[in-house]
């Protein structure tokens, strides 16, 4: 057990939300520090730990032996002291439509540098509001940690939207020990375009209008999409479009939901119109692909920048909650909401 002086992180900090508790468990288990973290998702209209949230250091707790004080729901304090990160086969349920793919991000850099295989079963939300739907992490996420040398298998065994849930994500984690600078500074430069325009619980013409209107927006755009058309298993009604940009070097996605009384047009237009940004700022990376690769990119060691398309809240947050752990700084040049610039340096 780690008794070293704990790093204290203020929670409103920031966007001040739960992406700061998140990134800080992630840091703490790989770096071994232990923290405590006060003003948990302060500027929340509910603050304090959420079911995902509670999920996600549970989960932080079992899989490094910690020692967690404030472990329960509506906490706005905790401290959290790590041992080590033990691989193995684990499951965990949010217990609601919680992301499911947000409780993955919290433990997988920790078990990406563990000594053996690791299997994970999570149960909850696949494709629900304010947060990444797991083909997100599947088809982009998943495909950069490739790049980077890590090894994560991604499969989805049923689909969960708001407000059931339900659904069901399995992630196989090989250890990795990747050391290749990164520099992703170029344009993106399209070479393969692929969409996905999936509904559950909902009349098929619901699906086959977003992907329709997918094809035409993109084509008048001048750009080919390859569609997959889908009726899901899952607890709730729910519908979803997706689409997936691979460049060289480099990918971007971009989704939308659908909700009651929201056309499936718009669900559609959504999506392409993100994408269509995406392409004319010229940037290699998408905003949250650039804050999700921040801690992978702070725990290799060398000079590592990318292009981003979008300076964000997070992206800034994240960098601040790596710094206070990681003997790293990140320049990050461009205003908010704006293209920019990021450079990871090691200090000392």
């Amino acid at each position: 057990m780690n008794t070293g002086e704990a790093i204290v992180i203020d929670g409103s900090y920031g966007e001040g939300g739960g992406q700061i508790l998140r990134t800080a468990l992630s840091l703490s288990m790989a770096a071994g520090r232990p923290c405590r973290l006060i003003k948990v998702r302060a500027n929340r209209s509910k603050p304090g730990l959420g079911h995902q949230h509670l999920t996600a250091l549970r989960a932080s707790a079992r899989i490094s032996a910690a020692c967690v004080d404030g472990a329960e729901l509506g906490a706005q304090e905790i401290s959290f002291t790590p041992g080590p990160v033990r691989s193995g086969a684990y499951q965990f349920d949010i217990g609601t439509a919680g992301a499911a793919t947000l409780v993955l991000q919290t433990v997988l850099p920790a078990l990406a540098w563990a000594e053996s295989e690791s299997r994970l079963l999570i149960t909850g939300g696949t494709h629900v509001p304010w947060s990444p739907p797991f083909h997100y992490l599947e088809q982009v996420f998943g495909s950069m940690l490739r790049g980077l040398g890590f090894q994560c298998r991604l499969s989805i065994r049923r689909w969960g939207f708001y407000p059931k849930g339900g659904g069901e994500v399995e992630a196989v984690i090989v250890s990795g020990n990747p050391t290749a600078n990164v520099t992703l500074d170029e344009p993106f430069r399209l070479e393969c375009l692929t969409g996905i325009s999936a509904s559950s619980r909902l009349p098929e013409h619901v699906r086959v209008r977003q992907a329709r209107r997918l094809e035409t927006r993109l084509r008048g755009a001048g750009k080919v999409v390859e569609m997959t058309v889908a009726d899901v298993t899952a607890l709730s009604p729910g519908s979803f479009a997706f689409l997936c940009a691979q460049g060289q070097g480099s990918a971007a996605g971009f989704s939308a939901l659908g909700e009651r009384g929201k056309p499936a047009e718009q669900v559609a237009d959504e999506a392409a119109d993100a994408l269509l940004r995406f392409l004319a700022s010229k940037a290699a990376l998408d905003p949250h692909l650039a804050d999700q690769l921040l801690i992978y990119l702070a725990m290799i060691p060398g000079l590592h920048r990318f292009t981003v398309s979008e300076v964000t809240e997070h992206l800034l947050t994240n960098a601040w909650v790596t710094e206070q752990f990681l003997p790293v700084r990140f320049e990050v040049t461009g205003s908010l909401r704006e293209p920019g610039l990021v450079t990871k340096r090691d200090r000392g």
